[in-house]
C-alpha cells in the first residue's frame, strides 16, 4: 500500500492501507491478516474507479459544452454571410460584417472545435468506442462537420476580400447542414445502432 513518488520519496498510505501493512507485519497470523490487505486492494480499486467515473463525466460535461458552442457558430455564421452578403461593398456596414465574422470564428468558434476534438478522442480512448460500428459513423460525420468549418473559415476570407460566390438562398440551404448532422450524431451516440 506504500509507494514511492518519482523523486524517491515515501508517500502515505491511506489509513485502511496503513492497518493492513500494519497487521500484515505484526505477529498477528492468518486470516485476518489476509482479510485486511485485500481489503485494502478492494477499497483502492474502488476508488480509482471512482475517480476514473468521474474524470469520464467530467470529460463528458466539457465535451458537451464545447460541441454547443461549436454548433451554435456553425449556425451563426451562415447566417451572418446572408447579411454580410447584403451590405454594399465597401461600405461601413460591410466592415462591421467582417469584423463581427472574424470574432466569431477567432473567439467562439476555433477554440470549441480544438476542445471538442481533444475531450472527445480522450473519451473516446476512456471507453473503448474506437472498436464500435456506430462511434465510425459519428467520427465520420464530425470529420464532415470540421470540413464544413474550414469551408466557412475561408468563405469569411472570400467575402472579407469582397468575393461573393455563393447566393443568399444558397447560403440559407447550407445553414442546414450542421443541424442534420448533429441529428444524426446525437441518433449515434444515444440509440448506438451498430
Amino acid at each position: 500500500c506504500f509507494g514511492r513518488y518519482a523523486t524517491g520519496r515515501t508517500r502515505r498510505a491511506s489509513p485502511v492501507c496503513a492497518l493492513a501493512n500494519a497487521l500484515h507485519h505484526s505477529e498477528i497470523g492468518g486470516r485476518g491478516r489476509r482479510k485486511a490487505v485485500a481489503g485494502c486492494e478492494r477499497t483502492e480499486a474502488q476508488l480509482m474507479q471512482q475517480v476514473l467515473a468521474m474524470i469520464y463525466l467530467w470529460l463528458k460535461a466539457g465535451h458537451l459544452i464545447f460541441v454547443i458552442f461549436w454548433m451554435a457558430g456553425l449556425f451563426m455564421l451562415p447566417r451572418f454571410f446572408v447579411y454580410h452578403q447584403e451590405a454594399p461593398e465597401g461600405s461601413p456596414e460591410n466592415a462591421v460584417w467582417v469584423d463581427r465574422e472574424r470574432k466569431l470564428m477567432k473567439i467562439i468558434m476555433w477554440p470549441s472545435l480544438i476542445v471538442v476534438w481533444v475531450l472527445g478522442l480522450a473519451l473516446a480512448m476512456q471507453i473503448g468506442a474506437f472498436q464500435q460500428g456506430w462511434f465510425h459513423a459519428k467520427l465520420a460525420l464530425v470529420l464532415a462537420l470540421t470540413g464544413y468549418h474550414f469551408w466557412l473559415a475561408s468563405y469569411a476570407q472570400n467575402l472579407a476580400q469582397g468575393v461573393r460566390k455563393l447566393t443568399g438562398r444558397k447560403l440559407r440551404m447550407l445553414n442546414e447542414v450542421p443541424g442534420i448532422a448533429a441529428a444524426l450524431i446525437v441518433v449515434l451516440v444515444i440509440v448506438k445502432p451498430f
